[in-house]
């Protein structure tokens, strides 16, 4: 899983996510890119889902580029916790993804092939997404 070595702060404010993407929108590695449609929060376990389930369905061929990274600390209290006693602890970390950004990008693999990729990575993540080609 994916976790920052280090933070400058360790607790975050959860902030809010509005708006479009303006960085992370074109494909710049790949030919194939899987693009978010819709804003969200994705955790470290979900990218490593997906991750693993585009590998796995293109086996040795292909290569495959993670262009988001979780670095914001979720924190969490226990459960049967009563109120009060401040903030829990940190709990894991997730990236924030505006609509629009690209979240994989895959290369050396035929289309149909990366569709399908893409569509079961898609279905780990908790934000819609979309299939995109270079040219578009």
């Amino acid at each position: 899983m994916l976790i920052p070595k280090k933070v400058k702060h360790r607790k975050w404010q959860r902030g809010s996510i509005k708006g479009s993407a303006t960085s992370k929108t074109m494909i710049d590695f790949g030919s194939y890119g899987l693009k978010s449609m819709e804003n969200g929060m994705i955790s470290s376990r979900q990218i490593e889902a997906a991750r693993r389930a585009m590998t796995r369905f293109v086996q040795k061929g292909g290569k495959i580029w993670i262009r988001i990274f979780p670095d914001k600390p979720v924190t969490l209290h226990g459960s049967e916790v009563r109120m009060g006693g401040g903030k829990g602890s940190v709990d894991h970390y997730v990236a924030t993804v505006k609509r629009g950004t690209v979240l994989f990008e895959m290369d050396g693999v035929p289309e149909s092939g990366a569709k399908e990729a893409m569509r079961l990575a898609a279905h780990k993540l908790s934000v819609k997404t979309k299939f995109v080609q270079k040219g578009d």
